[in-house]
């Protein structure tokens, strides 16, 4: 698989990785050793970087992933990025180096490592980005040994910017998808011209753009597509890319029409997301071992033409723009 630069950490990733939160909770069941099975088969596509928190299934999610890790065979290493700071009521007061060591030690713990590769604040209350406390607590503890970098996983782009200011986050972690183009804005030129990683999660809008899903599509009852379409449970964004549901079935038709010949439509919005450079890796979850190397055979797949790049854009600002583009 291609590899890119993963930002300040100066480590290589393959540019299609593996989001891991759909192997903890929040989109329906997935068993042990079927989220284990999933991560072999993304491994063996190619796969070297894996995304995961640990309010994923409250530290499920952590402790497969580190499951999976320890099997690996001599020499065969995957980067693994964890997020912290969602499993505590959001004040920012509660983002201060007592509390990092503690969400850290039980991430280490949970990911049977000394050293974390990268732990990212998990969109954090938006007051933490201005905080130098915050950032020089993070700099101890790389300095301490307990994990080789940090970043940010942001809502938004004034917070992606405010974190690419920052002179030691190693990454920015940002909803960036086909329905969610406001980061070609700023945000991917700023971090391309500081050497910051960009990493593109939810880059199927939960799904939306697998093209599978109609107006009679029902997810199960602890299944966030469920529960949080109006953000009642976490930010909106992260459900549909905030897009209302509706709205988004049409687009995702409008969209399928430009898809070229021996891709499928996952394929095509996973490839329209590596063509820009600036993303280092873009992590879409998978569910079975079959999505996994769908996903991965995006990265061998030709590039999109320009042609399709401003067809895509044309569909954005005809149906997404006006309500989703100014809130994030």
């Amino acid at each position: 698989m291609q590899e890119r630069i993963l930002g300040r950490t100066g480590v290589p990733v393959g540019v299609v990785g593996l989001g891991a939160w759909q192997l903890g909770a929040d989109w329906g069941r997935v068993d042990e050793d079927e989220a284990l099975a999933t991560l072999t088969a993304a491994h063996e596509a190619g796969v070297t970087f894996i995304d995961t928190a640990d309010v994923y299934g409250d530290g499920r999610s952590e402790r497969i992933v580190g499951q999976f890790t320890r099997s690996l065979p001599e020499g065969r290493k995957v980067t693994v990025a964890t997020k912290m700071g969602r499993r505590v009521p959001q004040e920012p007061e509660r983002y201060n180096l007592d509390n990092f060591r503690a969400w850290n030690d039980r991430s280490r713990e949970n990911l049977g490592v000394d050293t974390l590769d990268l732990v990212q604040l998990h969109c954090p209350p938006t007051p933490v980005y201005a905080s130098d406390a915050v950032f020089d607590a993070l700099d101890g503890m790389v300095g301490e040994g307990r994990m080789k970098a940090y970043g940010v996983s942001v809502e938004t782009t004034a917070e992606a910017l405010a974190a690419i200011a920052r002179p030691n986050v190693a990454s920015v972690q940002i909803i960036f998808n086909m329905l969610r183009l406001k980061p070609l804005d700023e945000v991917l030129p700023a971090a391309e011209k500081a050497g910051v990683a960009i990493i593109a999660r939810v880059p199927l809008a939960s799904g939306l753009l697998s093209g599978r899903y109609d107006e009679r599509t029902t997810f199960a009852a602890d299944d966030h597509r469920t529960y949080n379409r109006k953000g009642e449970a976490f930010d909106q964004g992260e459900t549909f890319s905030g897009v209302d549901y509706k709205v988004g079935l049409r687009a995702v038709r409008r969209l399928a029409a430009l898809k070229p010949g021996g891709m499928t439509m996952t394929q095509f919005a996973l490839r329209w997301i590596i063509d820009h450079p600036a993303v280092s890796v873009v992590i879409p979850g998978a569910r079975n071992g079959e999505q996994a190397r769908g996903n991965a055979e995006a990265a061998t797949l030709p590039s999109l033409t320009s042609q399709t790049h401003a067809a895509v854009a044309e569909v954005y600002d005809e149906l997404v723009r006006d309500p989703v583009h100014q809130r994030w």
